[in-house]
């Protein structure tokens, strides 16, 4: 059985690995993670769970501008509602996510109980947005944008600003790398919504 345990903001970053009996179950998890509210957690489809370290002030810069264009435009739109970074998701694979933005439609929602929606999403966000920080690594991000569409995200947005590039997922389709543009328009279940990219791209002056 997964027992639950604190662990002091000085040993991150870190993985905590389990064996295959000692996976723990989603319970398991959700205890973790309140016995912990300080730390920001993930979990891969293997049970491992990831203690993710605080974004840089200028990581955190350009994904607020993220969320706030998404926020102001689903407010608007009306079909979904928009998530920060502190959202979590459960998705379909076992894996626990959480996006820099995100998503939802009401039409996933309603699909949830209002008990449900108040814990850990279980379902996948149709929209998402990952903004690279100085601990990220390219080729781990990449996989975890992949993990996405591959648990049913529709659209996804991998945002590399100190390259000023941006890499687009959606499924059956190739990764499409775009460079030096100046704003991103959305399709599919967020199509009308546009990110400047100009600012993100400046970061901090």
């Amino acid at each position: 059985m997964l027992q639950t345990v604190a662990l002091p903001a000085r040993v991150l970053p870190v993985t905590l690995r389990f064996g295959c009996a000692q996976k723990g179950s989603d319970d398991a998890f959700l205890a973790f993670c309140r016995a912990n509210p300080d730390l920001r957690c993930e979990r891969t489809a293997e049970g491992e769970i990831i203690i993710v370290p605080p974004a840089g002030g200028e990581s955190s810069h350009r994904s607020a501008k993220s969320i706030a264009r998404l926020f102001n435009w689903a407010e608007v739109d009306g079909r979904g509602e928009a998530f920060d970074s502190s959202v979590m998701y459960m998705l379909p694979d076992g894996s626990s996510l959480s996006p820099d933005a995100s998503w939802v439609s009401h039409k996933s929602l309603r699909r949830l109980s209002r008990e449900e929606r108040r814990e850990f999403l279980r379902l996948c966000p149709e929209f998402v947005v990952e903004v690279m920080s100085p601990s990220d690594r390219l080729r781990a991000t990449k996989q975890k944008m992949e993990q996405w569409i591959a648990n049913g995200c529709q659209l996804g947005w991998l945002i590399d600003a100190d390259r000023e590039t941006v890499y687009v997922y959606r499924p059956s389709k190739p990764v499409q790398m775009l460079q030096g543009i100046q704003e991103l328009a959305g399709v599919g279940p967020v199509k009308g919504f546009v990110l400047p990219l100009r600012s993100i791209w400046a970061g901090l002056r």
